[in-house]
């Protein structure tokens, strides 16, 4: 493996590394160790200001390089992503706390972004429309928006990077992103190796913040920005929108999840035990896409609770440098007490812990993977995102009683079922309220289809064909005086 990347001291602006306001500076924690990582620059409103009128600057430019140039450049950005993949991998480990396993999965995944939208910049095309009028011809222009403010979540450190920032370079915009305070030494080598690939300064400006509200308000003040993409929470997503109105900027959000996972008594249960490891345990739980809910159908769910026990209880916990650990830390001590209140609230109310249910003695944020029986929808793990590794299991004793409970919250992210019945799979894929369903599958997400929800789970798609149009404008043009022969 490489040795780990040494974090520059500044944040990126205008190509170059450069210090913070005030020379203020932002720690970065290994929430495995709580040890210091590094620190780096910790912006303010005036480097926000500098890093927006870098993005301005470079747009003209950038917007009229042209596809071809713009995916070039992506495609050496994936190249190198690929090359430096040992670093990427790490450095996501150590300030995020995954197991490497999936810090590699996640170093491919993101990478995958900038590969499809390399070839996507190509396919932006516009069309022209038969005219009333002889005389005339109509076209339909696609063109950037504009500057792209892009704020990104730390538990996907890269990949909530390059499926914003690929697809906005792609259709020729140019950003600025506030990557989590959290985890903003993969952003930064994400940021310098978009510089080696060829991207010219400015197209790309990288501030990480510790004050992230007084950044934002930069970004959201200042009608130069023409987008806001956001990936968090739904009450940091209602003030963006909030705010967002005064400039009427352009918005994509992806927000929070409570996702179903359902079992049906036809289920292949060694396919379903099996994609709850994904859906539940990746990152810790710590992904809005999580299994929150466990509903599984009466008369089987003794069986798949057993097995899940036995399943989980194999599951080793620790830092995420171990090869052997399939369970890495919270994210800090606040995610830690946040899982452990969902617990204590679901016992109260007369859930029973089949397993795990406390934290891990020493260094660390860790909680033991847990599961959870007999629970019941006035409990906190039904009501609210647990974001940790709890599988609380309830039961449901219809098909129409699985989707009314499903649907029953103001989420709609993803949902997760498995029946082997192919009239049961179209009926609940069709009545499941949420924008992602796997089906059979604990693990849908990929580069080349659509991500978002329905509900208070956001506004528009990110990824697939749909990732380009949250980019782009689309201009009609009305020609006139033409003629209708040759002269």
């Amino acid at each position: 493996m490489a040795e780990p990347w040494q974090a520059p001291e500044g944040m990126l602006i205008a190509g170059d590394f450069q210090s913070a306001e005030g020379g203020r500076r932002l720690a970065v924690e290994n929430p495995a160790t709580e040890e210091i990582l590094a620190e780096v620059a910790d912006a303010g409103p005036s480097d926000a200001r500098r890093a927006l009128d870098a993005a301005v600057d470079a747009f003209p430019a950038w917007r009229d390089a042209g596809a071809y140039a713009r995916s070039a450049v992506l495609r050496r950005w994936f190249d190198l992503m690929r090359a430096d993949r040992d670093n990427l991998a790490r450095l996501m480990t150590l300030e995020n706390g995954k197991p490497l396993k999936e810090a590699y999965a996640e170093a491919d995944y993101a990478a995958s972004f900038v590969e499809w939208f390399s070839e996507e910049a190509k396919r932006a095309y516009g069309r022209t429309i038969p005219a009333t009028n002889p005389e005339k011809r109509i076209l339909v222009l696609r063109q950037p928006v504009g500057v792209v403010a892009a704020i990104t979540p730390w538990n996907f450190p890269a990949a909530m990077i390059t499926r914003k920032v690929a697809s906005a370079l792609a259709a020729g915009c140019t950003v600025v992103l506030k990557p989590a305070p959290e985890t903003p030494l993969t952003a930064l080598r994400l940021g310098e190796l978009l510089l080696q690939a060829g991207a010219p300064p400015g197209v790309l400006n990288v501030v990480p913040t510790s004050d992230a509200r007084r950044v934002a308000d930069v970004w959201l003040g200042d009608s130069r920005v023409r987008k806001i993409t956001f990936t968090g929470s739904t009450a940091v997503g209602k003030e963006l929108m909030r705010k967002a109105a005064d400039n009427v900027q352009r918005l994509s959000l992806e927000l929070g999840g409570q996702a179903p996972f359902i079992v049906f008594s036809d289920a292949d249960l060694d396919v379903a035990v099996s994609a709850i490891s994904t859906a539940k345990f990746r990152n810790a739980g710590q992904t809005c896409v999580a299994a929150n809910r466990v509903l599984v159908a009466r008369e089987i769910e003794e069986e798949f609770t057993l097995r899940i026990v036995a399943q989980v209880a194999a599951m080793r916990v620790g830092s995420g440098l171990d090869p052997e650990v399939e369970v890495g830390p919270m994210i800090n001590g606040k995610g830690r007490t946040k899982v452990l209140a969902h617990v204590e609230d679901a016992v109260s109310l007369g859930a029973e812990v089949r397993l795990g249910g406390r934290s891990v003695p020493g260094p660390g944020y860790f909680v033991e993977p847990t599961v959870l029986s007999g629970v019941t929808p006035k409990m906190l793990v039904m009501r609210e995102e647990t974001f940790g590794p709890v599988i609380a299991i309830a039961a449901f004793s219809s098909e129409a009683e699985a989707v009314a409970t499903a649907n029953d919250t103001e989420y709609g992210l993803a949902a997760y079922f498995f029946t082997r019945d192919a009239g049961r799979a179209w009926r609940v894929a069709e009545h499941l309220e949420y924008g992602i369903v796997g089906l059979n599958d604990g693990a849908p997400s990929t580069a080349q289809a659509p991500f978002g929800g329905y509900k208070e789970s956001g506004v528009g798609r990110e990824g697939g064909q749909e990732g380009m149009d949250a980019f782009l404008e689309t201009k009609y043009v009305s020609w006139g005086a033409v003629g209708t022969g040759l002269r």
